[in-house]
């Protein structure tokens, strides 16, 4: 059989110009296939610019905490294909196999018969097949970019829709204001199916609520309708409900505390489900999502970072994720402070001046770096020169043994406190060379 790169490499040929937004091609494709998309377990539909993926983490531990069997659509990958599709079973499911993703990639492919069609469009309608073949009792699918025309948006009728916070990025695709892309992000909203809003700007806010209101969907609003905050350590989550007091978010960061309570608000307006607290409990403590200022404890790259020093790892790229992390950064500074080293990678069409601004002040060096294997990615060099242009001492080295090399020979005392960040390829890069990737 052939492998599942191999097909991927294949179907990327099928549609090699620049993504345009579609559900013609999708919706001809699961035609084809009998309608997968008919046939799924009820599904909670997640978009948004930030935290997606760490929302849908939390909605997962707190959905297999109260014993439900739980499938999981996110992208992009880190390591492997197959990060994307994870099937549900016991003690939290498992990534499907090679063997049948394989087998489902080639059967979308004869289904498509040779048409135009993106990867994104495909990798869906497989993951719909899976979806639909495996019993499960809830779905989570994550929106790849926008919403409105984004290849997830077929589901007709889902258990709730989330948004999550909304920022310039894509804007290539999306739009260049917040308010065209909160319209792109709000087209999955269905008629009369709840939608759960993250705190956003307002006139991003003001966009959902416009949408929300004319399909008559019931909408719960971060600060307005349920709030979540840190109190003394633990996470303080009330709605009209009642008051959950939990433990903080394994997930580290300010900004946890807000993907979780988002969470939580989602299953506490879907009268499908009932929660308990214990759920909630096991949940927050046990979400789990990679590359999400993740601590790296071993591995042959962190065997090469100064000897008594801490290595993490974020997969950040935009300003506003810039900003949660230097958030969650200063925090950890207050608490033990160490000199921060950033060791940074982007793509061209990020905005890496803004993302920087963000490590002002904080971080005592910078050394960039580029990212492997993606033709969009801006020379380290080019990095570098952005950093000092806004004050940051920085440098550049060929590739990331070489920068925790040079992260070593600064001498800094204490010992560094090495944040690798900028990309989600470079973060998937790193689990991949340090021998860590996820599971």
């Amino acid at each position: 059989m052939t492998s599942v790169d191999a097909i991927v490499a294949r179907l990327t040929a099928l549609h090699p110009k620049l993504i345009d937004l579609s559900l013609d091609r999708v919706l001809r494709i699961l035609d084809a296939l009998g309608h997968p998309e008919r046939q799924l377990p009820p599904v909670i539909h997640v978009a948004g610019t930030n935290g997606k993926g760490s929302t849908i983490a939390f909605l997962r531990a707190m959905l297999e905490a109260a014993g439900k069997r739980v499938h999981v659509y996110t992208s992009p990958h880190l390591v492997r294909f197959n990060e994307r599709f994870r099937l549900a079973g016991p003690n939290g499911g498992e990534l499907v196999t090679d063997a049948e993703l394989a087998r489902t990639l080639e059967e979308c492919e004869r289904a498509n018969a040779g048409a135009p069609i993106t990867v994104f469009e495909i990798t869906t309608a497989v993951g719909l097949v899976l979806f639909a073949r495996h019993p499960a009792d809830v779905l989570l699918l994550e929106v790849g970019m926008g919403g409105r025309l984004d290849a997830t948006n077929v589901i007709e009728r889902p258990l709730a829709t989330v948004i999550t916070p909304i920022a310039l990025d894509h804007t290539e695709y999306l739009g260049g204001s917040i308010d065209q892309i909160a319209t792109e992000k709000a087209g999955i909203i269905k008629k009369s199916v709840p939608v759960i809003v993250a705190a956003q700007h307002r006139d991003a806010l003001s966009v959902i609520e416009r949408r929300a209101a004319r399909l008559e969907a019931p909408i719960s609003v971060a600060g307005e309708h349920w709030t979540a905050t840190e109190e003394r350590g633990r996470l303080v989550y009330q709605d009209e409900a009642g008051l959950l007091d939990l433990p903080a978010p394994k997930l580290y960061g300010r900004h946890q505390f807000e993907n979780a309570g988002l969470a939580i608000a989602t299953l506490r307006a879907i009268k499908q489900f009932k929660i308990p607290q214990a759920a909630f409990e096991t949940g927050i403590v046990k979400a789990d999502w990679p590359a999400r200022l993740q601590r790296l404890t071993h591995g042959s790259l962190v065997e090469l970072a100064p000897k008594g020093s801490e290595l993490w790892l974020d997969g950040g790229h935009n300003p506003e994720g810039g900003r949660a992390v230097a958030a969650a950064l200063a925090d950890l500074e207050e608490r033990v402070s160490r000199p921060l080293v950033l060791i940074v990678g982007m793509l061209s069409t990020k905005d890496s001046e803004s993302f920087l601004r963000n490590f002002s002040g904080l971080a005592r060096r910078v050394i960039a770096v580029p990212v492997p294997h993606q033709d969009k990615g801006l020379p380290a060099e080019t990095v570098a020169g952005t950093a000092r242009a806004i004050g940051l001492g920085a440098t550049s080295r060929d590739n990331l043994k070489d920068a925790l090399i040079a992260a070593a020979k600064l001498d800094l005392d204490p010992p560094p406190r090495i944040l690798i960040t900028g990309s989600l390829y470079l973060a998937g890069e790193v689990l991949a060379q340090n021998g860590t990737p996820p599971l």
